[in-house]
């Protein structure tokens, strides 16, 4: 509140004495002037109108501290966030990049390879085996080695594969196990995938299959193959005991791990 500046003088009082002897007098008074005088309401007092800038300043400055400090820990923010990002990008690049040298090189043969003794073709590894095993051991060595008996799927499949063995064979007998049985059930003929033989895909020698019981009365349930000499028009399967020691073809499809380093 506003406050008021009041001045008091003394006020001095004579009464008048009596007297009997002499007329009265009246009585000397004496008046001093009495001011107040009221000082206007002040918006602040100097001291306060000094003091307030120093108190603005006060809370200014680490206003400002404060607001560069949050856009500093934004700034860090966003730098790392990109750099998260850049590097995810990066990564997801190199992924797509080595991805697509995977399918280049599964489909592109000069860039395939398979194991040491395997040969390739049609994006598959062929293993010719040179010792002699009944059918049934002779899949488990295929599948001790990733792979299992072959399943021809193709002309061009029975074409290399012919061709390949007229090179390998040393003698009219000396052929090789595929991986075609009718053990389960006589007569229906199974790849050892499980699936059926495609009876407009076969290539029987004329004759065959015979179910011979001659050489073992549980007859002729697996398949071999190969002509020395070449076969007329690729036919050269026939069904023998599978009991009977020979040579096998392992097949196995080729993977990233067998491919070239480019």
């Amino acid at each position: 509140m506003a406050e008021a500046e009041v001045l008091y003088s003394d006020v001095k009082f004579t009464r008048e004495k009596g007297n009997t002897g002499t007329a009265s007098s009246p009585a000397e008074v004496t008046y001093s002037e009495v001011r107040l005088s009221k000082t206007q309401p002040c918006t602040g007092l100097p001291g306060s109108q000094q003091q307030q800038p120093v108190l603005n300043g006060r809370s200014k400055v680490p206003s400002e501290r404060v607001a560069l400090g949050v856009v500093s820990v934004l700034l860090a923010a966003a730098v790392i966030a990109l750099g998260l990002i850049a590097h995810k990008n990066m990564e997801l690049s190199q992924t797509l990049t080595e991805r697509d040298a995977v399918a280049r090189n599964l489909t592109d043969e000069p860039y395939q390879k398979c194991e040491e003794g395997w040969e390739l073709h049609g994006g598959k590894c062929y293993y010719f085996s040179t010792d002699r095993l009944p059918w049934e051991l002779s899949r488990h060595q295929c599948i001790a080695q990733h792979g299992d008996l072959v399943k021809i799927d193709s002309r061009e499949e029975q074409t290399f594969l012919e061709q390949k063995l007229r090179e390998k064979m040393n003698d009219a007998e000396d052929k090789f196990w595929i991986g075609l049985t009718d053990s389960q059930t006589e007569g229906t003929w199974l790849w050892v995938d499980g699936s059926p033989l495609d009876t407009s895909l076969t290539f029987w020698l004329s004759g065959n299959p015979d179910n011979w019981e001659g050489e073992d009365l549980d007859g002729e349930d697996c398949v071999r193959m190969g002509e020395r000499g070449g076969a007329r028009e690729l036919n050269c399967w026939f069904d023998k005991s599978c009991k009977v020691p020979h040579r096998r073809i392992c097949e196995k499809q080729i993977t990233a791990a067998h491919l070239k380093c480019v």
